[in-house]
């Protein structure tokens, strides 16, 4: 099981490490989400909106199952790169990260962001919890006071070892810019002693951090051998003082990573809500954090006697036209771009778009194409479904769903099938994190109805009074299936899922989704009229 851990050390270590526990099919427990916090020293983009809106999805999605939900992103506003940009814009560190954050804030807002709080760094509540963390830390032995000679990456905010720089050739390997030299008196963390404990518990819980390529990167890495962490800086103002010695500041990711918990009050006289909440469920992160969050975290919640978080799930990279974004190259996707399409698709069909891309947890490619595409399947098989079964049901009954007949045929049990299980599939899709089938197994149930439609040919049977009943099941079927794939799609395109189910005469606020699925439009609902959920849009 181990290459680098003895058994007997493994056996003890297992002992003192907290398993992850509990299920998300237990109805009405508490979920716990977090993005990363994001530096405020630019306005967001398409990475920043990735991650947010996964999470957003993943929240909406608990809560709809009636669990208490708790989901918070914030921002990092502290270290050296919002000095420097700071310098650049002529303005103070402060001034900069309010005017960024308000950004932050707004973008939210107008992606209809559901979280439950927003953390800064630069909030007293934040601060004076971090300094006790650190007393803790202290307390524990875990921290002392030394000297630091070497590699440092201004954007990851990272010390790196002589050997990763000459491998990175002495340049950053997100940024691709130079790596900067620092020599100067330092606070370090006692990372090297929780290392093996780390190494044990990722190696017993495969589930820990996602995707399982990642996990397998970490564990490398790990067994390259782990130097302690610096933690705070001498050389720089911008931050929170180290408790003791205010001649420095605490490094970014003692100060960081610790909003997981501040936000929840641990370290204040009221953690009620930390006591709730904490261990969190999901940590959503980009894959450059990983390491930082699957190695420096666990050891602080290790130094802390705390349980670690559930899982750690970091996802890939954008690229657009298969190219890195950059601005000179007139391929970055900002937003203003993201606005645009938002004015002219909606933000459902950005947000789809988005999740709908690959495979959560690889890389991403953004194309116009693409988008287009996608789009295109939300008009022409979610929003034709819809408009079709209205039409029907409207034109061939009144508008009352009609009682399906007691003798079904094999095309209508399929149909049945794939509408009854969507709910398993979609619980398994949202447990794995697989939030690319939570957006298609919806879609896909759309399909297949379109699809039985053209089979069943209802419009046909209309004609034929004799099929009269063939046609009450063929009718009744379709406005399970477009009713089942709307509420499935409810936590990925809030707006127009329920647009559309509203259009169908469905009920949905306040009801939790098991109570959705279980009880669905039945025989003798009224339907409303149609109007297209996804107008066409015109294309260059």
């Amino acid at each position: 099981m181990t290459s680098n851990v003895a058994l007997d050390e493994l056996a003890r270590f297992l002992n003192d490490v907290p398993m992850n526990s509990g299920s998300s099919d237990t109805p009405g427990r508490r979920f716990y989400v977090t993005t990363p916090i994001y530096y405020p020293n630019a306005e967001p983009h398409i990475g920043h909106c990735y991650t947010t809106l996964a999470a957003d999805t993943v929240a909406r999605y608990h809560r709809l199952k009636g669990d208490d939900t708790f989901f918070l992103t914030g921002t990092d506003e502290h270290g050296l790169k919002m000095v420097k940009t700071a310098a650049d814009q002529m303005t103070e560190p402060g001034i900069l990260a309010d005017k960024v954050v308000a950004e932050f804030q707004k973008v939210w807002a107008e992606l209809d962001i559901t979280h439950d709080d927003f953390i800064r760094t630069t909030q007293p509540r934040h601060k004076l919890a971090v300094q006790e963390i650190v007393r803790r830390l202290q307390a524990n032995g875990d921290i002392y006071l030394g000297a630091y000679e070497g590699w440092y990456d201004e954007g990851q905010e990272e010390f790196v070892t002589e050997t990763e720089a000459k491998d990175r050739e002495f340049k950053s390997v997100v940024s691709g810019r130079p790596l900067v030299r620092y020599k100067e008196p330092t606070y370090f963390f006692k990372l090297g002693k929780y290392v093996p404990r780390i190494q044990a518990y990722i190696e017993a819980n495969p589930e820990f951090i996602q995707p399982e390529s990642r996990r397998n990167e970490v564990l490398s890495k790990l067994k390259m051998g782990v130097a302690d962490l610096s933690i705070s800086r001498s050389t720089l103002r911008w931050g929170i003082e180290m408790p003791g010695d205010p001649a420095h500041v605490l490094y970014v990711w003692i100060d960081a990573l610790s909003n997981y918990i501040t936000a929840l009050g641990y370290g204040t006289a009221d953690d009620s809500r930390f006591k709730k909440y904490w261990p969190v469920d999901l940590h959503l992160i980009g894959k450059e954090i990983l390491w930082f969050h699957a190695v420096y975290w666990p050891a602080m919640l290790f130094s802390l006697d705390l349980p670690l978080p559930k899982k750690l799930y970091a996802h890939g990279w954008w690229t657009s036209d298969g190219r890195k974004m950059s601005k000179s190259m007139g391929n970055f996707v900002g937003m203003d771009k993201i606005r645009a399409l938002g004015a002219t698709h909606g933000y459902d069909a950005v947000r789809y778009y988005l999740l709908r891309a690959a495979p959560f947890g690889t890389d991403l490619d953004w194309t116009d194409e693409g988008f287009n595409k996608a789009f295109d399947e939300l008009v022409n098989v979610l929003g034709n479904l819809l408009n079709r079964v209205l039409n029907m049901v409207n034109k061939y009954r009144g508008g009352v769903i009609p009682q399906p007949a007691t003798t079904r045929e094999k095309i209508d049990d399929d149909l049945e099938t794939a509408i009854s299980g969507l709910a398993a599939k979609l619980q398994s899709a949202y447990d794995r994190c697989e939030l690319q089938q939570c957006a298609m197994l919806p879609v896909e149930l759309a399909r297949q109805a379109n699809g039985y439609v053209e089979a069943t040919r209802p419009f046909s049977l209309a004609k034929d009074p004799a099929q009269a009943e063939r046609l009450d099941t063929v009718l009744y079927l379709l406005a399970r299936a477009s009713y089942h794939a709307l509420v499935g799609l409810l936590p990925m395109l809030p707006a127009k899922a329920m647009a559309g189910l509203e259009q169908l005469g469905g009920n949905v606020s306040g009801r939790s989704l098991q109570d959705l699925f279980a009880n669905p439009l039945a025989a003798g609902a009224k339907v409303g009229t149609g109007h297209p959920l996804f107008p066409r849009v015109e294309t260059k």
